[in-house]
């Protein structure tokens, strides 16, 4: 095209369309990342957080702050802690202990998962590991029913003291129980709520029975 470089624009002639380029308001949140912060204000970040989902452990209402931001290492701690102190339970056991904390950590994790996945195949909403997590935090309340009951046992192991063990650990079981209902009935079909409630009765019994039974080596 030859011809083209002869043709002149006029000045005259106005230009449509916006050509400045926009200039939002910079926030400084779009810059921000957690591979720049401190590694102290990590680990004080997920220690807020477990102990925001401890809180509503402990005080149960429908709150989806277990599902939003879910996480495992507060289950870890509590299974940990509650196979910790049931290790060692048999009277008679002449060995460390080790094949206690493996049975009742198999037990924990094992029972969540299957209770998990009856939950999604009666049409749950939640996904797996939001399960898991309201699960495992719900454990909360039987590791506390463990600590007292380690405690009452060392002023002795009489007919007083399984009455006081008794009571803590049924409260703590009701407690474990309505939690985890409270945070998960929400996400089943309504005619199918006493199919998921009933699978998390007996998880949480069969942890209560385990705490009731215990006897210090």
């Amino acid at each position: 095209f030859p011809g083209l470089a002869d043709v002149s624009i006029s000045q005259d002639i106005p230009v449509e369309g916006e050509i400045t380029v926009p200039v939002g308001s910079h926030s400084p949140d779009e810059d921000y990342s957690t591979l720049d912060e401190p590694v102290k204000d990590t680990i004080m970040r997920d220690l807020k957080a477990v102990g925001k989902k401890f809180v509503h452990v402990m005080y149960p209402r429908k709150s989806s702050a277990l599902l939003r931001d879910w996480d495992l290492w507060g289950p870890l701690v509590l299974c940990v802690s509650l196979a910790l102190m049931l290790q060692g339970g048999s009277a008679d056991s002449k060995d460390d202990g080790g094949p206690q904390f493996a049975e009742v950590f198999v037990i924990i994790w094992f029972g969540a998962v299957v209770i998990t996945l009856n939950s999604k195949l009666l049409g749950g909403t939640i996904s797996f590991f939001q399960s898991l997590c309201v699960l495992g935090y719900c454990v909360l309340p039987l590791t506390v029913a463990m600590l007292v009951c380690r405690l009452v046992l060392l002023a002795g192991s009489g007919t007083v003291s399984f009455i006081i063990r008794l009571i803590v650990v049924g409260a703590m079981f009701g407690w474990s129980t309505l939690a985890s209902t409270a945070f998960l009935a929400d996400s089943q079909p309504p005619n199918r709520k006493a199919l998921v409630v009933y699978p998390i009765f007996l998880f949480y019994f069969v942890i209560s029975w385990m705490i009731l039974t215990f006897t210090p080596q």
